[in-house]
């Protein structure tokens, strides 16, 4: 038993990502670089899904719905259009960024940046599915997951459309 307590510990203990932290280390991103950001980000969800039940008690897949808007709303404004650290020791170099670009000094396609793209595609099936297709809830979790994914796109990387939120 207690060998086998011992392989499962060390089959664990592989699990943890090992991340290089870059020389410039940006404290607007850096945080969600910590081991369980990733759990923390699911359960956050979730028990906003539970309080949304609770609260209006709606059927869970409008609860679904709200959630994920909500969750669009929120991550859209803090990683898509917000620019800028709230940390004077960057001198300004990053005022120019959103959050997302700033995340792991924009290299594209990295895990972090894969799982906040995962995320929102994953809300948008659960909403859909438990909300059977209906026509207003499916239409604004469409919308909601094609802004957010594509705002993601590698593509999309200090793009403003329009020159909507560019700099003046």
């Amino acid at each position: 038993m207690l060998l086998v307590c011992l392989f499962v510990f060390l089959l664990m203990a592989k699990l943890y990502v090992q991340t290089v932290p870059p020389p410039d280390l940006n404290k607007n991103t850096e945080w969600f670089m910590y081991p369980g950001v990733w759990t923390t980000y699911i359960l956050i969800l979730f028990i906003s899904w539970l309080i949304v039940l609770s609260v209006f008690g709606c059927t869970p897949g409008m609860a679904w719905t709200i959630v994920n808007l909500a969750h669009f709303v929120v991550t859209y404004i803090f990683f898509h259009w917000k620019k800028g650290t709230p940390f004077a020791e960057d001198q300004g170099i990053y005022n120019g960024l959103t959050w997302w670009e700033q995340m792991d000094n924009g290299k594209q396609l990295t895990r972090n940046r894969k799982f906040l793209t995962v995320v929102p595609v994953v809300l948008y099936l659960i909403a859909s599915h438990t909300t059977d297709y209906q026509h207003p809830m499916l239409f604004l979790n469409t919308l909601a997951v094609m802004v957010l994914v594509i705002a993601k796109f590698p593509n999309m990387h200090k793009v403003r459309i329009f020159g909507i939120n560019g700099d003046q």
